[in-house]
Order: structure tokens, then sequence, then C-alpha cells
């Protein structure tokens, strides 16, 4: 009974082991037992529960409740198997807006519109002409504009359409009207391009500005070439050709690429270089966390990884990686060629080659969230390090 009256003396602090007296633990020692403690008590719990500050989730936690069938979230898994059905998926919505169009490069005429100003000169050689005298046999009708309706009047002929057709087929339609009063009349004409027949070079090149088309339509790509070409500054340029309330879209890159599509350009036609605007973004365990805009027109999976960094050694789960995207309502279908869900979430397990040569033929889509998630056993780690920690303090004390 002695030595247990002694142990209880010590922790409560009795006559032979007081507080302050001669031989006992100092309240100041006492007062740090006691804080040391409650922090193992307030601590434990934590750990227990793995709450520790991480940049992720890890794949569990993001993945809890989505087996559930009202979960509105549909899981795929992207195998080599898997891909050849997800690659006949629609793209997001955010990709539709690409759309070309192509005429090819071959000359055409440009027409006359609402807008331009044309000049005449009528030749005749008849010796009592209405139009000409024995000393002029020419007759100048100049600066005639074409009405907004596409009309033009000329003395003698009257008001006709005009608009719609090429300076060569007006002048021989003018020619063939006078032809009743001037029978042996030839007539020239020159054409100077209204607002109609202008081309608007807004930006993305060394010289914008406005360009009058010329009697041949010239082509997007010496259009360009004369306004200085692309700005080599642009992120991926894209040229946009807006042409009647429509608007079309393609990579400089495959412009240059392919000959053929390149395009005639139109009276009232205009061209925005601009950089690429499409981007997804990047979360978790990775060398970064931000909005990751895209560098060229296709990224795959591991594009996507290893421009943000690739996986944080000490913390990614390399049998995590996952693509999390959204479609349309109207994109959403049952089977295997579409979503059932619109919200849907790609997971990769990059530790054998079927993740990696499936995540290589992955298309990242704009708007994409790339989520590297957190491996289990750094947490572990972490929670055995303070808990051997706290217990060296406990020990010391």
């Amino acid at each position: 009974m002695t030595g247990s009256t002694a142990d209880c003396g010590y922790l409560a602090g009795d006559g032979r082991h007081a507080i302050g007296g001669a031989g006992g633990t100092d309240r100041h020692t006492v007062l740090r037992r006691a804080a040391s403690f409650a922090l193992i008590g307030v601590l434990v719990p934590l750990l227990m529960a793995c709450a520790l500050p991480r940049s992720a989730a890890m794949p569990a936690e993001v993945l809890r409740g989505t087996e559930a069938e009202d979960s509105g979230v549909q899981v795929i898994a992207v195998t080599r198997a898997s891909i050849n059905d997800i690659a006949t998926w629609p793209n997001s919505p955010a990709l539709a807006r690409r759309h070309w169009v192509t005429t090819g490069a071959s000359p055409v005429a440009r027409l006359i519109r609402a807008g331009d100003r044309i000049s005449l000169a009528v030749w005749d050689s008849q010796r009592d002409s209405l139009l000409s005298t024995e000393q002029e046999r020419v007759v100048n009708i100049e600066n005639v504009a074409v009405s907004s309706s596409g009309d033009i009047f000329i003395p003698y002929i009257g008001e006709f359409r005009i608009a719609g057709q090429t300076s060569d087929r007006a002048r021989r339609e003018i020619q063939s009207r006078l032809e009743a009063i001037v029978p042996d009349a030839q007539v020239q004409i020159v054409v100077e391009p209204g607002a109609g027949n202008t081309i608007d070079l807004v930006g993305g090149v060394a010289r914008p500005g406005r360009l009058a088309l010329p009697d041949i339509s010239p082509t997007l790509m010496s259009v360009l070439a004369e306004a200085g070409g692309v700005d080599d500054s642009l992120r991926n340029p894209m040229i946009r050709l807006q042409r009647a309330g429509q608007s079309y879209t393609i990579p400089a890159a495959e412009l240059l690429a392919d000959p053929g599509r390149d395009t005639a350009l139109r009276g009232g036609d205009r061209i925005v270089v601009e950089a690429d605007t499409r981007n997804y973004i990047a979360l978790g365990a990775t060398g970064t966390q931000r909005v990751v805009y895209f560098e060229r027109e296709r990224i795959n999976a591991l594009d996507a990884l290893s421009t943000i960094g690739g996986f944080s050694q000490q913390r990614a789960d390399i049998s995590g990686l996952m693509v999390l995207r959204e479609y349309a309502e109207n994109q959403v279908r049952p089977g295997p060629e579409a979503p059932d869900e619109t919200q849907v979430i790609f997971t990769f397990d990059l530790r054998n080659a079927d993740g990696l040569f499936a995540a290589r033929r992955f298309e990242i889509m704009p708007d994409d969230v790339v989520l590297a998630t957190e491996s289990v056993i750094p947490a572990f780690t972490q929670v055995m390090a303070l808990f051997r920690g706290i217990s060296s303090t406990a020990t010391d004390l």
C-alpha cells in the first residue's frame, strides 16, 4: 500500500510531493504534462479521421455516392477496351464551334454590290450619234452609285439591276441595252468598291484595317500575307471568318498546313485572328492548380498531365487520375455511343500499359477538370510521424 500511496500522492500532489514543496515537481512541469495529455486527446480523433491538410481528395472520397442509381453522375474507367466507345461520344458544347467554309483557292471575280460606284466610257463611231460628237467620240459617265436596292440609272437606258454581277457581265449588259440607240457602241466600265466590297482585318495581324476587294477576289491566305502575317505572339492562333451573320473558325496551323482549306473572300467578310481561348482546369496533387489554356489544337490526357507538371511524387495516386466533364442534356442517351448522364467522371489507372495507352488516346475537351487525387500512403505517413512526435514529447515529459 505504501508504493500505491506514494504513486497517488505524486500524481495528486500530497504532502510528500506537494507542488512547490521540497524535492517535488513544480507547478510549470505539471501544467506542461497536463497540456501534453490534452493535446493528445484532441489530436488523436483528428488523426484517426485523417483530418490532415491536403491539396486534393482521395479517389474513394470523390467517387463516394456515385454508385447510387440516382446520383446523376456516370463513372467510366478509361481503358483500351472502352476508349473506342468514348471516342464516338459527342464533343462537349465548347468544341461545337469548330467548322469551316472552303471554296478553294481558285480565283473568283468580284461581284458588284450596293454602295459601289460605276464609271463608264461609251465609245461611238457613228457620224450622227445621239451620245457623241464628231470632235469627241467617247462619252464618260462617271461616279454613278449603285443604290441600296442594287439598281443603277444610266441615261438613255434607264434604271436596271446591276448588283450581283461581275464587272464584265455588267459591261456586256450595258452595251446590249445601248444597242437600240447606239448599235456600234463599245463600253468600258470601272467599278470602285464601296463598303460592301471591302474586307475588314480586325486584329491579330501586323497591319489591321480595311482592304478594298480587287477585281479578282483574293484568298484568305493572300490577305493575311498582305497584312503582314499572323501575330506570332498569339497562343495557338485561331482564324475567325465572319460572313453574312455566320462565324467560321480554323486554327492557323491547320490552314497553313493544308492549302485546300484556303478560301476565296467576299465583300463584307470580317477576319479576326485571336488566341485560342479554350482551357481546362488542373486540380489536386499536381505541379500546379490553375486554368490551363490549350497550346495546340488537340491535347490528350497525358499531354495535359505533362503540361501541368505531372504528379506530385509525395502525394499523388497514379491510379487515381480523373477527368470531370459535363455534357449538354441533348447529348445524353442510352447506349455506348453517348454518355448516360450529363456529368461524367473518367478514371485512369496509369500503373499499367493499358491505362497509359488509353490515356494517350483520350482527348481533353474545353472546360474539363483534370484532377490528380491524393494517395492514402502519404496521409498515413503523416499520421504516424505525428504520433511518433507526440509519443516522444509525452515520454520526455
